[in-house]
């Protein structure tokens, strides 16, 4: 019989996750299989969740809550460091990212699944406190922002948008990334951000953050089972970097 309504809300044995290890991929180049993914969710009606998880090249990007006065480089210090700028339209505000930074992309049908916004970026608010608790980490929300800090500043922004009820962009983790200019980049009003680096005496490889946090995310999410590629087809030829490891 075909289906006239809407899809039953989803059960944790009914979907799985699909977690893609990118390495190190351009940003831009990142947005083209987020928006594939979406379109797929929108037309699968089996609840899958994918998620994109890669490091950046050097960039600065703003959400819909920032503007061009949270990033206190002048136009001539930019190109010194051959940062360029990039206007998106998610949450949050101007978020530096380069290596050492986790960007996280989970790419989630909420109608399918039942959820609202505030209800999913709770999910993924949790998955990344639990992923930092496991570290020895206390973080707390922002007032105003899913996006956590620890005694040190910001370690992780969350800045997510959602097209035809399919979320897109995410969270990104400060792990080690080199910090000389973070401290002039507000994520938002006053606020800037730091790194898991300056929270610990002891390093973290960044492959350990990864399985924490795909552990943490995929039972935030209610998937009982998720699945672990390397890359994504529709990034065939870009380099890939998993091989390479940060530590923090």
């Amino acid at each position: 019989m075909t289906r006239t309504s809407s899809p039953p809300i989803a059960k944790p044995r009914d979907f799985a996750a699909h977690f893609h290890l990118m390495g190190c991929v351009d940003f831009d180049d990142c947005q083209s299989p987020q928006r594939r993914l979406a379109y797929d969710a929108v037309s699968r009606h089996d609840g899958r969740v994918a998620v994109l998880i890669c490091e950046h090249p050097p960039l600065v990007t703003i959400g819909r809550a920032g503007s061009r006065a949270h990033v206190r480089l002048t136009g001539m210090e930019l190109a010194e460091r051959r940062l360029t700028v990039r206007y998106i339209s998610r949450g949050g505000g101007a978020i530096l990212h380069g290596s050492g930074q986790l960007a996280v992309y989970p790419i989630v049908p909420l109608d399918w699944h039942g959820w609202s916004v505030g209800e999913y970026l709770r999910r993924l608010r949790t998955a990344l406190q639990e992923t930092l608790s496991d570290l020895k980490i206390r973080v707390q929300s922002l007032e105003g922002s899913y996006s956590l800090a620890g005694r040190t500043g910001m370690l992780a922004a969350v800045g997510v948008s959602v097209k035809h009820g399919v979320t897109l962009q995410g969270a990104f983790v400060n792990v080690n990334p080199d910090m000389r200019d973070y401290g002039r980049v507000d994520v938002v009003s006053g606020q800037t951000m730091s790194s898991i680096l300056s929270e610990r005496p002891v390093p973290v490889r960044m492959a350990s953050m990864r399985a924490a946090l795909v552990a943490h995310l995929a039972a935030a999410l209610g998937c009982e089972h998720h699945h672990l590629h390397t890359g994504h087809p529709h990034l065939p030829d870009l380099p890939l970097n998993d091989a390479r490891e940060s530590a923090a």
